[in-house]
């Protein structure tokens, strides 16, 4: 089920009121709902993969109980392995057997000899790689002593399954939204409104940003960019950019406000990444939740930065895993081992993070940061990495052409809805998000909600599905 559908129009509305008025009569009867909810809610995708949703979180709510409760060191880790096998073999097999298969073939062709191996055709489960990470984490963090396991099967299959951020994230960690499951919530009408409006501005940014900029990057990544202008390359870049942040920060600003209404904080999943002044900020900034989880289950195990020489390691790997996350392609692993060395620069001259606010004195480091990740971008939007750097060459090649095509681009609406939205998340850029702070003039902050309400609404396409970027992953 997609958030800009009708029948998420229906959808919510029903659970919320049956949430509160009519299974509100205990926290057992409240958890059973949601999770009922959120296996209707996946199931409308496809239901016959609730199986797989259901057996991969009994699975791991088992197994935490068997790390709790063994005896001795060997048998807690003999647990944990067999919980990285089964989620990681999951992922493996829907997501890369075949990418891994390819790649053996290539080897063997290469070395001259004619290997007949075997494909899978099989549909990836939208959000495998979400809900997979989420219980994979509860797993580790029992193993570690940072959780204790539990034995409420409905509170656990609801906290894997929750639906607001189930099929995109944000990627929680069973030490901050399990809890959330297992105490009394009531309704909070000031956090319900403040739900509603990030709800608001996620819709805005994925109806109006990021699909209105969609079929201009389609365009232009498709067309032949040796014979394109190189600033209608930039500017197709550009709005990949502020696509696919439109795309997956609209989703998590709608999934955070969503679950505000049922009484739970989620983890907060995008911090305006565009104003970061470095790539680590970027990385503060960006995907927060899935930056933090490679950082503490990837990362810090690799040894984290108690070198230089084993920060540099561990930083190149730990991004090139992230970029493979995103997909079975090397345009991805390229993207994130590129993302890696960006980095590097920083770790030589032992750079420190930069916890003040950004100002307009720092428009330049804001801008050369955002166009290493924009050139970052066109690997991850490509379809290969040979068609990358094509893209790449020509948009420099072809520089000097084309520079009239300038005024066209940023006379297009989609440039003036990019500006509207940098000037609207600059000025919230201390807060959670974009609304957190409206006008107390009542009139003013009404029409506020009027405008983006109307303009959402006219660039609702009920031809296109509205389909999220990240549900592919």
């Amino acid at each position: 089920m997609l958030f800009p559908s009708f029948a998420f129009l229906v959808f919510l509305p029903l659970v919320f009121l049956a949430y509160w008025y009519v299974f509100n009569r205990g926290l057992r009867l409240q958890n059973a709902f949601l999770l009922l909810a959120s296996y209707v809610f996946y199931g409308w995708w496809d239901w016959r993969f609730l199986s797989l949703l259901f057996a991969s979180s009994l699975g791991d709510m088992l197994i935490g109980l068997a790390i709790d409760k063994a005896a001795d060191p060997r048998s807690k880790k003999r647990w944990l392995v067999l919980s990285l096998v089964v989620n990681l073999g999951l992922l493996a097999t829907f997501k890369y057997f075949n990418f891994f298969v390819d790649g053996a073939r290539d080897v063997l062709l290469a070395f001259g000899m004619q290997p007949d191996l075997p494909t899978l055709k099989i549909l990836l489960p939208v959000g495998i790689s979400f809900y997979t990470f989420q219980s994979l984490s509860y797993t580790i963090d029992v193993y570690r002593g940072q959780l204790k396991a539990t034995s409420d099967p409905i509170a656990f299959l609801a906290f894997v399954s929750f639906f607001p951020q189930l099929v995109a994230g944000p990627i929680e960690r069973a030490t901050h939204l399990l809890p959330q499951f297992q105490r009394q919530r009531t309704f909070d009408m000031a956090r319900a409104k403040d739900g509603v409006r990030q709800m608001l501005w996620g819709y805005f940014k994925k109806l109006v940003i990021a699909d209105s900029c969609a079929p201009l990057v389609n365009e232009v990544f498709a067309g032949d960019v040796s014979t394109t202008a190189g600033i209608t390359l930039l500017f197709g870049a550009v709005f990949f950019a502020f696509q696919i942040y439109g795309d997956f920060s609209g989703y998590s600003d709608i999934a955070i406000g969503c679950a505000r209404l049922f009484g739970f904080d989620l983890s907060k999943n995008f911090a305006f990444p565009y104003f970061s002044r470095s790539i680590s900020e970027f990385w503060r900034r960006w995907h927060i939740s899935l930056s933090t989880w490679f950082r503490d289950y990837v990362y810090m195990p690799l040894g984290g930065w108690r070198t230089k020489a084993g920060r540099f390691r561990n930083i190149l790997t730990t991004f090139t895993v992230s970029g493979l996350w995103h997909g079975a392609n090397w345009t991805f692993v390229t993207w994130g081992a590129l993302h890696g060395a960006y980095y590097v620069p920083e770790i030589l001259r032992n750079g420190k993070a930069r916890r003040d606010v950004a100002s307009l004195r720092d428009l330049p480091a804001m801008l050369f940061t955002f166009m290493l990740v924009v050139v970052a971008w066109v690997f991850f939007r490509s379809s290969s990495v040979h068609t990358a750097g094509a893209y790449l060459w020509y948009m420099v090649v072809n520089a000097g052409t084309g520079i009239g095509a300038v005024l066209l681009w940023c006379a297009k609406p989609q440039s003036w809805w990019i500006i509207f939205l940098l000037v609207v998340e600059w000025q919230a850029r201390t807060r959670e998000h974009a609304l957190e702070r409206l006008p107390r003039n009542i009139g003013l902050r009404w029409a506020i909600y009027l405008l983006l309400v109307i303009v959402t609404l006219i660039h609702v396409d009920l031809q296109t599905s509205h389909e999220f970027i990240y549900f592919q992953f």
